[in-house]
């Protein structure tokens, strides 16, 4: 693992933890598409706190977080007053803010001075963790450290409503409260691998982890902690790997943690017990009854 050091290896495997575990509520919910709106939509609040004088990691952070979060509380409030459907809202709040951002960002790079030192735009595709400092963790172990958190402290409330909305409600649960926090927490988990992954792949290391827990049990329990295992690991396998490949030439880290997540999850689709495309097909050749244990 060369040039790999404790800190990036710490960040990143942090940052796919929290991916994970807040992604199994976006992937048991169906709205996996909500990461990617809010990954997209985070971009502008780079630029706006950039503009406004922020400079520092932390501040560039939140700004991103109140853009993506703007973003979401906007396509909920369009799909309570009208017809158009969550997916569609969510489609359109991608395009217009990721667009929006896009011309902050070229905006920045020709008329403010330093902005092309700091490159923001670097937000897009992600950047190398290699240069990561300890101070860099302070976003990603705080805000995911404090989503994960919440998590545990509405674990209840969570699950009612990710399965079964109508008998939250009737327990008096605020539905609408609990979405919007729920909400927040993946709007956090978002912005906290902006610097890692970047707007672009950041969607990816939402899903794919909880895809791929979600194939091996039925429990909520056991999904979360194994979406945030196999988050963990696609952030340290893909530091590693990427800084054991860089001996040569550059691999881009982000791309390489969006891949072991993915090969994490298609492992999962093809393997797991009962769920596994191959077991399935194991126990048609076999002729195993289903359910008898083999």
């Amino acid at each position: 693992m060369t040039g790999l050091d404790a800190p990036v290896a710490f960040g990143t495997a942090a940052l796919g933890a929290v991916s994970g575990i807040v992604g199994t509520f976006a992937v048991v919910r169906r709205r996996s598409l909500q990461g990617d709106a809010v990954s997209h939509a985070a971009l502008p609040g780079v630029a706006l706190a950039y503009l406004l004088g922020g400079r520092s990691e932390i501040l560039l952070v939140l700004g991103a977080a109140v853009t993506g979060w703007v973003a979401m509380m906007l396509v909920s409030g369009i799909v309570r007053s009208s017809r158009v459907p969550f997916d569609a809202a969510l489609a359109g709040a991608l395009s217009v803010f990721f667009g929006f951002g896009v011309v902050l960002l070229l905006y920045l790079k020709r008329n403010i001075s330093g902005a092309a030192t700091v490159r923001p735009e670097l937000y897009i595709f992600g950047q190398d963790p290699a240069l990561m400092e300890f101070a860099d963790l302070i976003p990603v172990l705080g805000l995911g450290g404090g989503a994960v958190a919440v998590i545990a402290l509405f674990w209840k409330e969570f699950k009612i409503l990710s399965f079964d909305p109508d008998f939250a409600a009737s327990l008096g649960f605020s539905t609408r409260w609990l979405d919007v926090l729920l909400t927040a927490l993946v709007v956090l988990a978002v912005v906290v691998g902006l610097q890692t992954v970047g707007v672009v792949l950041m969607s990816a290391l939402i899903v794919a982890p909880a895809a791929g827990a979600r194939q091996w049990s039925d429990r909520l329990g056991s999904v979360t902690l194994i979406a945030g295992l196999f988050g963990a690991a696609a952030g340290f396998l893909g530091t590693a790997g990427s800084a054991a490949l860089s001996v040569e030439a550059t691999v881009p880290t982000g791309p390489s943690i969006v891949l072991m997540a993915t090969a994490l999850a298609l492992g999962s689709i093809l393997l797991a017990p009962n769920r596994g495309i191959l077991w399935k097909l194991f126990r048609r050749t076999t002729l195993v009854p289903p359910g008898m244990p083999l």
